[in-house]
């Protein structure tokens, strides 16, 4: 089997709630999605998809994946696509580093191999260990009061994990979380997320201003792995680390120095399924909890999340996020969809969804 086509598509996504607010005055409403289409010369085909939140979350953003796949598609054209080791080993070959834009193509090749071979990409990854698992919702930053009022109407539709934006001031930041804590059960895990929001005086303050709090996980509290690190000397918080681990270097530095409790596994920061499995096989082996999620994304963002989800240790899963629940439009019929707070991987060969390729526009570019 051989690539015959790559092609690149936009695919606009708006915020389900209106407005999703992080530390730092960062706000997003709308973004747009880089859709992947990878056509063997069988004429199968499969999907990936990459979606970075805006500008100023990561050193990514939707420019800079679509120039950079238009250097790494041509070089893919004659290769086999179940050669997933070739498929990642050419884009190194072509582009150092944009991890992020290889992640849709090592996806895609994912997906078409799970449909040339009759399986799901949830028995490629090792084989579903859990049919369902918990979802989370990410609170918009806001008073005490709004967080409070979101998380209490997620949690009328079943869902029982949080992660809450904070990274302002620590004192109202301290407020924030507290009031959720109250308002919320045992049966609810909070994550306060300062996105990299604080310098190290400010998440020392925020930390000793929530310690006491049941129930409550410290995430990423600073921009630098060292800031981090030194945040978790002076806490007993669990501590969750995010946008400073994006290999398994970076990994075994949080679990080993930083005292890591767990980690979130963004499948595109790292470069797609193959590097994802490699991070969460480590991640399990290391004892840490994992999240699973991605940057942003619609339906094939939310189906690659299941499948590495369904395949993880369920002692070591937290939690996942289905992004298609936090956008308006959907290019697979909002499958797969949540129930009740938890989310299972579509049963089908590769991601087991169906892209209507109808709702897209003509291709950005394409090759082949």
């Amino acid at each position: 089997m051989k690539i015959a086509k790559i092609d690149v598509f936009n695919f606009d996504l708006t915020y389900v709630h209106g407005t999703y607010i992080m530390s730092g005055g960062r706000e997003i409403t709308h973004l747009p999605s880089t859709l992947v289409r990878v056509t063997s010369d069988s004429g199968l085909t499969g999907w990936g998809e990459v979606c970075p939140l805006g500008t100023t979350y990561l050193a990514s953003h939707a420019g800079g994946a679509r120039a950079a796949l238009e250097l790494l598609a041509p070089p893919l054209i004659g290769l086999d696509p179940t050669n997933l080791a070739a498929i990642n080993d050419a884009m190194d070959a072509t582009l150092m580093g944009y991890a992020y834009a290889k992640s849709p193509i090592d996806v895609a090749c994912w997906d078409l191999t799970g449909k040339a071979w009759g399986a799901s990409v949830a028995d490629m990854l090792g084989g579903v260990r859990q049919a369902r698992f918990p979802l989370y919702f990410a609170v918009p930053l806001g008073t005490p009061q709004e967080m409070s009022d979101y998380v209490l109407a997620r949690r009328a539709e079943g869902i029982h994990r949080f992660q809450l934006k904070i990274g302002g001031d620590p004192a109202l930041d301290a407020v924030r979380a507290r009031t959720v804590v109250e308002n919320t059960g045992d049966e609810d895990i909070i994550i306060g997320d300062a996105n990299c929001g604080w310098r190290l005086n400010e998440a020392i303050q925020a930390a000793r201003a929530m310690e006491d709090l049941p129930r409550f996980y410290f995430e990423q509290p600073c921009p630098t792995m060292e800031e981090c690190i030194e945040v978790r000397k002076r806490t007993t918080l669990p501590m969750i680390y995010d946008e400073v681990v994006s290999d398994p270097a970076t990994l075994l530095r949080a679990a080993r120095d930083g005292g890591a409790g767990g980690f979130n596994l963004k499948i595109s920061k790292v470069g797609g399924l193959t590097k994802a499995k490699l991070m969460r096989d480590l991640g399990q082996e290391l004892g840490l909890q994992i999240t699973v999620e991605d940057t942003w994304g619609g339906d094939i963002v939310a189906a690659t999340s299941a499948h590495v989800a369904a395949s993880t240790k369920e002692r070591a899963l937290l939690s996942v996020s289905f992004m298609n629940d936090w956008t308006n439009e959907h290019i697979a019929g909002h499958q797969p969809r949540s129930r009740d707070g938890f989310g299972s991987a579509p049963g089908g060969p590769g991601l087991g969804i169906d892209v209507d390729a109808a709702l897209l526009d003509a291709p950005l570019f394409s090759a082949g």
